[in-house]
């Protein structure tokens, strides 16, 4: 589902996204988090998280704590599920574009090629 967000976001014309980007520790060096697509110069991730996120209580304390330690270092976070890409893909753009406002980047969605690939269904 990743490798499909990372589609939807380049055929849209948005820059291309570095994959598994390494957060570390400043004090350590450590990895601390591995981003599932993020832009770094402009702290901005784009996550796909999947069921197994709400399922399982670990993984969901986890993924809080994550959040607000992105929030907490200056990150925007976008967080997609799967009705996100299937159903509203364009809302899903708007999500990230907005993102990326919020972070003093001016984007915008630049091809509609990815209508081809991922239809509206709002």
């Amino acid at each position: 589902m990743e490798s499909r967000l990372r589609t939807l976001l380049v055929l849209a014309g948005l820059p291309e996204p570095v994959v598994n980007h390494p957060l570390r520790d400043e004090s350590t060096g450590r990895v601390r988090y591995r981003l599932h697509l993020s832009y770094p110069q402009w702290r901005i991730a784009v996550e796909y998280d999947g069921r197994q996120h709400a399922q399982n209580t670990a993984q969901w304390r986890w993924a809080v704590q994550r959040r607000e330690d992105l929030d907490a270092d200056g990150w925007r976070l976008v967080v997609v599920l799967s009705g996100d890409l299937y159903r509203s893909p364009a809302r899903t753009l708007e999500r990230v574009v907005s993102a990326a406002c919020a972070q003093g980047v001016s984007w915008r969605v630049r091809s509609d090629e990815w209508r081809r690939y991922f239809p509206v269904r709002d």
